[in-house]
């Protein structure tokens, strides 16, 4: 979680001017220096309680475990076919296939998590918690829909086009690891939660 929130506020960070205190705070704590003296922030969980309660009982909560695999697995073969037609010049009609394959999969999955994100946090795109997920997630869509509209409308040639693709994989591979590290996040809160919680009994 600590992981997750300290990238967060480092993209945050890019629009923040030099002067800013908070540019240095948020240094200071990808660093590890701590002023004497001075007490650790508290950082907002990721997940409020009811929002917790929320993404426990939506099924769209198990869509998105099963497509975000399903999904990376097409990537991984639909990349090695991309590889091999830009290295042999051969395999282009299934390169092209699994392009397909792997994009209907992403418009898949970014419809129903958006339908996730409205269920658990209020709104179809740019809850806070994943704010930057979604931004980066706008590239990796306008990317793999400008490769459809490049072999539609038949503009470039089909190196060029593969080149698109391997542009829109490797953006696909950050915002892949963007909500990795926010799964993580979601997995040590929920590992924490059940110790706050006999504390908070305890000291009833």
């Amino acid at each position: 979680m600590e992981l997750s929130n300290s990238l967060y506020t480092c993209c945050d960070a890019q629009f923040t001017f030099p002067t800013d205190p908070a540019l240095w705070r948020n240094i200071r704590f990808l660093t590890g220096y701590q002023p004497s003296g001075t007490r650790p922030t508290i950082r907002q969980p990721l997940y409020s309680i009811e929002e917790k309660r929320r993404r426990d009982a939506t099924p769209w909560t198990l869509v998105q475990g099963i497509l975000a695999p399903v999904q990376f697995l097409a990537f991984l073969i639909s990349l090695a076919l991309v590889v091999r037609y830009l290295a042999t010049g051969e395999g282009l009609w299934i390169a092209t296939c699994s392009i397909v394959i792997k994009t209907l999969l992403l418009y898949a999955i970014m419809i129903t998590g958006s339908i996730w994100e409205r269920v658990v946090f209020g709104r179809y795109l740019f809850a806070r918690a994943f704010f930057w997920e979604d931004v980066f997630s706008m590239l990796v869509l306008a990317l793999h829909t400008a490769y459809l509209a490049a072999i539609i409308c038949d503009i470039g040639t089909a190196h060029q086009q593969m080149l698109l693709v391997l542009a829109a994989y490797a953006s696909y591979a950050i915002n892949a690891t963007q909500f990795l590290l926010k799964l993580r996040a979601a997995r040590l809160q929920d590992q924490h939660a059940p110790l706050s919680a006999a504390v908070g009994k305890g000291a009833k």
